[in-house]
């Protein structure tokens, strides 16, 4: 039965049980977005324990090797915001879809490649793919959703999987490049991608396009915003090497912000911009959008440091390494769940700051590791007191910055978050990461430390300033409105799916 039909024939009640938690399919429907979700966060982690492979594998110089993973990072940052309004505009099936098989192709091609500069332009297109299905997913759960109490449960889901994929890359890319070898790490996206893809035509039905989505297409605004945002991560991902105060940071982020004024000052004089100002008119918008960039800063360059440390101090072994995440994939689910059962009571506001307080706490734990540290009682306590933190404030802030919004902006609001997710954790790892070299430089110049406690000593720097970014959210949290509907004021129809 086409959705069409299953629309026409089956009742407004039966259709909105059908996209519901208590149903098989709205369960159904649930486990393919978070599907989606968990391929996008695990391909941001999955590859960094498999660089010294591919280098040694494809020659690699050190320099070019960055791109592996700033390749990605830059397509899918700088074309997060035209994806999501794509959804909205031509159909949030019809740009998963298209996601999907652009992540799939470029994985294989990538997974295939032997020459760099073939795996770096895959990597590109990954990130492409990316961006085109992260905001088509979560406004399809968004607008799928309808009730509180299912809305609540849904994105609880979706931030315990976020956390789940971090943590599960970082492991799976140690297991597979230590097994089957590095191109796996590539290779795995692909049977993923076919089930969502079978999924997707099987569960989400085809909807109804805007009228004329393309008639009046704001082709100045798309440049604007797509060029502004590719050069302003370029610059974020290239100042560690380059330096914040070169000459070329300067100008590209000087550039950078003159293209995004430009781009407002466009959508606010054109008859049909691509991204509507007034979303950030809806209540709690704004606010959570900022508080995820902020605390996101904050939180993301635990796993780089981390990692550092473990190996290059400690001296684990990738698995080693991964397995060490796993407590913290466990502590996110379980403060997601808490979390998203008590929005419809206090509201998200009063979770957040909490959230934010304990994030902070954990990563001041972790700032104190020492040079002959030891996993449980150095890591472990911080690692599970900072995924009770993120839990909250993650699926808190999401939940927030979809209150709300229509269903005719849902991808928008989608694409705002996840732009502002990708410019926090490039930011805050630009940030963190000179302050971190600058500070071990320092030490070694005086020849009181040796290297590795001198790298050390810069990890806890580094820490321990991630941990006033996540405490800076939480005081950006209390400007927020304080959300107990997660459903837009305005009601609409039910998201239909296909029979």
């Amino acid at each position: 039965m086409s959705a069409e039909t299953y629309a026409s024939v089956v009742p407004t009640d039966k259709r909105e049980e059908a996209s519901s938690l208590s149903s098989r399919r709205g369960i159904a429907i649930l486990l393919l977005l978070c599907l989606v979700q968990f391929m996008d966060v695990l391909d941001a982690s999955i590859l960094n324990i498999a660089l010294p492979s591919i280098k040694s594998d494809l020659d690699f110089s050190q320099q070019s090797l960055q791109w592996v993973v700033n390749g990605y990072v830059l397509t899918y940052g700088g074309f997060l915001l035209l994806g999501g309004r794509a959804a909205d505009l031509l159909g949030r099936r019809s740009v998963l879809v298209t996601g999907l098989v652009v992540f799939a192709g470029s994985s294989l091609i990538g997974g295939l490649a032997h020459s760099g500069s073939l795996l770096v332009g895959a990597r590109f297109a990954q990130g492409l793919g990316a961006a085109m299905l992260s905001p088509a997913a979560l406004s399809t759960l968004t607008t799928t959703f309808r009730s509180s109490r299912d809305r609540h449960a849904a994105l609880g889901a979706w931030a315990a999987v976020s956390g789940l994929g971090g943590a599960a890359g970082v492991l799976f890319g140690g297991l597979l490049t230590e097994g089957p070898g590095w191109r796996w790490v590539l290779f795995v996206n692909v049977p993923f991608s076919a089930i969502a893809l079978v999924g997707a035509f099987l569960l989400l039905r085809k909807e109804r396009r805007s009228p004329a989505p393309l008639a009046n297409f704001d082709a100045v605004g798309a440049f604007l915003v797509t060029g502004g945002m590719l050069l302003l991560v370029y610059a974020l991902v290239k100042a560690p090497d380059v330096g914040w105060g070169a000459t070329r940071t300067i100008v590209e982020l000087a550039v950078a912000a003159v293209t995004l004024t430009a781009f407002v000052a466009n959508e606010l004089r054109v008859a049909n911009p691509l991204v509507p100002m007034s979303i950030l008119k809806v209540k709690g918008v704004a606010a959570a959008d900022a508080t995820q960039m902020v605390a996101l800063a904050g939180f993301f360059p635990m796993f780089f440091f981390l990692t550092l440390y473990m190996q290059s101090v400690l001296h684990y072994s990738p698995i080693q390494t991964g397995t060490a995440y796993l407590p913290l994939t466990g502590g996110v689910i379980i403060a997601a769940g808490i979390a998203s059962q008590l929005f419809s009571r206090i509201g998200t506001k009063p979770v957040i700051v909490a959230g934010a307080l304990i994030e902070a706490g954990g990563l001041y734990w972790l700032s104190r590791i020492p040079v002959h540290g030891s996993y449980v009682p150095d890591i472990l306590p911080g690692l599970l007191i900072a995924a009770f933190g993120l839990g909250a404030v993650f699926v808190g802030a999401t939940t927030a910055a979809n209150a709300g919004v229509g269903e005719d902006k849902a991808g928008l609001a989608a694409g705002l978050l996840n732009t502002g997710q990708q410019l926090g954790a490039a930011l805050g790892l630009a940030i963190l990461s000179a302050l971190a070299t600058a500070h071990t430089n320092s030490l070694l110049r005086t020849g009181h430390d040796s290297i590795a406690q001198a790298a050390t000593h810069g990890y806890q720097r580094a820490l321990l300033a991630g941990a006033f970014l996540v405490l800076a959210a939480g005081v950006v949290a209390l400007t927020a409105h304080n959300t107990r509907q997660t459903a837009p004021v305005e009601e609409e129809p039910a998201l239909d799916v296909a029979a």
